[in-house]
């Protein structure tokens, strides 16, 4: 969507228009579901995300002051949204494959680290991969976990991470840096009592 035809759409949407805030929603319903399923790791959790999210946007667009581009905007209240939801449900959170297939309203999507070219004996050891490391990543403080989403899995810049999250670029390499550490660490320590378990 063009930065101008966008802009018309927002200050239509922001006078109460319900046709512009859909196609504001239409525009991004599937960014914020797939930052929201990456954190939670299933549909149903990233559709009540994305709801909870569109609700927020909707309650606060007369808020929105252009200062930030609008994605910017959207982008962090699905952060902010999503972590405040997983810190209550971490406790019972349980993960899903990440190269498993979606449907969607527009057809089916794949997930993350879907290669179709294995064969299914590589597929079976690399969906096992994916999940341990999908594992390894939930054991992440939601921070960390976040901005590995954010950097690792959507690949988003580091200028973009700073201004979603609304901190210094300096800020956003020290957390992705301390993030990576804490998943090395969290993987070794697994990896080592798996072969303490077997030996």
């Amino acid at each position: 969507m063009a930065q101008d035809i966008e802009k018309t759409i927002i200050k239509k949407a922001k006078k109460g228009n319900k046709d512009a805030f859909e196609k504001l929603v239409m525009n991004y319903e599937k960014r914020v579901y797939n930052i929201a399923y990456q954190m939670f790791g299933n549909e149903h959790d990233a559709n009540d995300m994305s709801q909870e999210v569109f609700i927020k946007v909707y309650k606060s667009l007369d808020k929105f002051n252009f200062k930030s581009s609008f994605s910017t905007w959207i982008h962090r209240i699905t952060v902010n949204t999503c972590i405040d939801e997983y810190r209550k449900k971490k406790k019972n959170y349980q993960v899903e494959s990440m190269d498993e297939t979606m449907e969607q309203q527009d057809g089916t999507v794949h997930k993350q680290f879907v290669d179709k070219s294995l064969t299914p004996e590589e597929k079976a050891i690399k969906n096992e991969n994916v999940r341990f490391i999908r594992e390894s990543i939930d054991e992440l403080k939601e921070e960390h976990k976040m901005i590995i989403i954010l950097r690792d899995i959507k690949g988003y810049s580091y200028d973009d991470i700073a201004d979603i999250l609304d901190i210094s670029i300096g800020t956003v390499k020290s957390r992705i840096s301390r993030a990576r550490a804490s998943l090395k660490k969290i993987i070794k320590e697994t990896q080592e009592q798996n072969i303490n378990f077997y030996v």
